[in-house]
C-alpha cells in the first residue's frame, strides 16, 4: 500500500467556513479520478465545514484582505480559496 495525497480547493461565498461553495476544483494524487475545470454541475461539499465532517483536513484558508474604494464588486477573481487535502491509501 502506498499513501497518495488528494486536493480540494473549495471557493466559498465569504470567509467563513459554513459559507456555501461557489466553485471547486480537486486534484487526486491516486490517479483514480480525474477532473477538469467544470466537469460537475454540482460542488463535491455544500459548505467547507461538510468537507471538514467527511474527513478533509483543512491546509489553507486565504488571508482576509480589504478591498480598496470602488472595487467591492470586482468579480475577476475569487476571494474566499480553501485547500483541503486527504491521504489516501492506493495499491498503485
Amino acid at each position: 500500500m502506498k499513501i497518495r495525497q488528494q486536493v480540494m480547493v473549495l471557493y466559498l461565498a465569504s470567509s467563513a467556513l459554513d459559507a456555501p461553495v461557489v466553485a471547486w476544483a480537486f486534484y487526486d494524487g491516486t490517479g483514480k479520478e480525474h477532473h477538469m475545470a467544470g466537469d460537475q454541475a454540482m460542488p463535491p461539499y455544500k459548505t467547507g465545514l461538510h468537507a471538514l465532517r467527511d474527513g478533509w483536513r483543512l491546509i489553507q484558508a486565504s488571508p482576509l484582505v480589504s478591498h480598496e474604494g470602488g472595487q467591492e464588486f470586482r468579480t475577476d477573481y475569487l476571494k474566499y480559496e480553501f485547500f483541503f487535502e486527504k491521504l489516501v491509501e492506493t495499491d498503485q
